[in-house]
């Protein structure tokens, strides 16, 4: 295997998504660099995957990708995954390819799934194209900025959420674009319990109420008219 840093999508909930080249590449790399090494053994223990494991999340991104830099110019392969989905889509890994290519080493993606395109594949709104805006801010005026932001896209907007906030995101997209708007919510995709749902913000409140919402969710807010 050629010495260089290699993006691999893994599953983003039913491990069976884990493709050939993926498992080939994890399997052959000479190190993983994981968002939380304990997850990720999960996928490596179901594919017998006995490459070493090492934590490189957003609080050491920037001492890991000097450490990664320093083993690709040593002739390693190290390979890079997060929790699910594909490093750098709204979880850490930009920056360790950002200084990787700044560096001038190799660097390669191994696609798969990814949350995103999953929920707009299931949503039926992406013919045309979205936008992806990835997670609001925690603090109210940052989202309500954000959020106002998009009131006259004229394409989807795909945001991921916590379950924990997800019905406050409703209030805020009911006050902030209106309570018109249609909004598709995707939890738990591919995964049993997957769950979608589509409605105006008080359709979508008044299915989750009451509930114990688990997993995150990805919500596309369908353009206006």
């Amino acid at each position: 295997m050629e010495a260089g840093l290699y993006i691999v999508g893994t599953p983003i909930g039913n491990l069976g998504d884990l493709s050939f080249r993926a498992l080939e590449t994890l399997k052959e790399a000479d190190l993983i660099v994981a968002e939380d090494t304990r997850h990720t053994r999960r996928l490596t223990d179901r594919y017998e995957i006995g490459t070493r494991l090492q934590s490189c999340h957003k609080f050491n991104e920037i001492q890991r990708a000097e450490q990664i830099i320093d083993r690709i110019h040593n002739g390693q392969a190290v390979a890079m995954v997060t929790d699910s989905g594909m490093p750098g889509i709204s979880d850490p890994g930009s920056r360790v390819v950002a200084l990787c290519r700044a560096a001038g080493v190799p660097v390669t993606a191994v696609p798969g799934p990814a949350a995103v395109t999953t929920a707009m594949a299931l949503s039926g709104y992406g013919e045309s194209g979205f936008v992806f805006a990835g997670f609001l801010p925690h603090k109210s005026g940052g989202r309500k900025r954000d959020l106002e932001k998009w009131k006259d896209a004229d394409l989807p907007v795909v945001l991921y959420e916590s379950p924990y906030r997800l019905l406050k995101l409703m209030d805020e997209i009911e006050l902030h674009l209106g309570a018109d708007r249609t909004v598709f919510v995707g939890r738990e995709m591919t995964k049993k319990f997957e769950e979608c749902s589509e409605g105006s913000p008080a359709a979508i409140r008044a299915r989750y109420e009451g509930r114990t919402v688990k997993g995150e969710c990805v919500v596309i807010i369908k353009p206006a008219g």
